[in-house]
């Protein structure tokens, strides 16, 4: 199938996408990387009237590291931030976890801003924002606001994004002394969406653990380390408040093995990177 037609707006700044938004609202979409809107937009699940690319927008083609956190433009390539040569210093969990998102050709287009707003429950970038305690930056004509990544994922592909908002980047906080990074996940075959992906973090004998690919949004939740006797039972509890389903890839209990067994492993290892 073809694409139903639409008009086409090549942004050369943020001020003429935000006008575009702003007078297009549920009509407009924005065209970044293209690898979840084209296909869709080829069967016609999605029918905007206009496509706004925000590609050659120079404010939006950033990274930005404060010392704390990195800010990524909504113009940024996953694969530009995964060829950073301090990327596993500044945060090894994103540094573990881009190599398993698609494969080398989707990161070359795909971005991670992009990832974020299409806001699939499997996908690899917004887990991470959710783990990680990242922000997801909006800015429309009318105001600009900071979302923290657990209350910006809604449910299945849905966000707190309004209509006429565009997301401006995303910050992501950078690694913290003493503390343990690990990404694990289980898919059919590698590039696939992740049957179950488990994010970790390990700091002070305490532990936190992002789940996506169970529930219709990533969640993440506060756990005993590896070596308290409780963590089995925060797993198993875990493992059923996500209220997994059946579906063509893995029935629900599968997936409540996985959360218990996959995510103490990731846990684990954790625990053994801290830096």
């Amino acid at each position: 199938m073809k694409p139903a037609p639409f008009d086409y707006v090549r942004a050369s700044d943020g001020a003429e996408v935000l006008d575009v938004l702003h007078r297009q609202g549920a009509d407009a979409r924005i065209l970044a990387g293209g690898q979840s809107l084209l296909p869709m937009l080829n069967m016609r699940l999605a029918r905007p009237a206009v496509l706004v690319d925000i590609m050659h927008v120079p404010s939006l083609q950033s990274i930005a590291d404060d010392g704390t956190a990195l800010r990524i433009g909504a113009a940024v390539r996953q694969a530009e931030l995964e060829a950073r040569p301090d990327l596993a210093r500044r945060q090894k969990l994103l540094a573990a976890a881009l190599p398993w998102i698609g494969h080398a050709q989707t990161r070359s287009r795909g971005t991670v801003c992009g990832s974020v707003a299409h806001a699939d429950p499997s996908a690899e970038l917004p887990l991470l924002l959710v783990a990680l305690g990242g922000t997801v930056h909006l800015r429309s004509r009318r105001r600009h606001r900071a979302v923290e990544a657990g209350a910006f994922f809604t449910g299945m592909m849905a966000t707190d994004r309004a209509d006429d908002e565009l997301i401006e980047a995303v910050s992501i906080p950078t690694a913290r002394p003493g503390a343990g990074y690990a990404f694990r996940e289980i898919g059919r075959r590698h590039g696939d969406f992740a049957i179950v992906a488990c994010a970790a973090v390990v700091e002070n004998g305490r532990a936190r653990l992002g789940i996506g690919g169970v529930a219709d949004r990533p969640v993440a939740q506060d756990m005993p380390g590896p070596d308290d006797e409780a963590l089995d039972e925060a797993l198993d509890a875990f493992a059923w408040a996500l209220e997994a389903r059946d579906d063509l890839h893995a029935t629900a209990r599968y997936r409540r093995e996985l959360v218990r067994r996959l995510g103490r492993a990731t846990i684990e290892e954790a625990a053994r990177c801290r830096a």
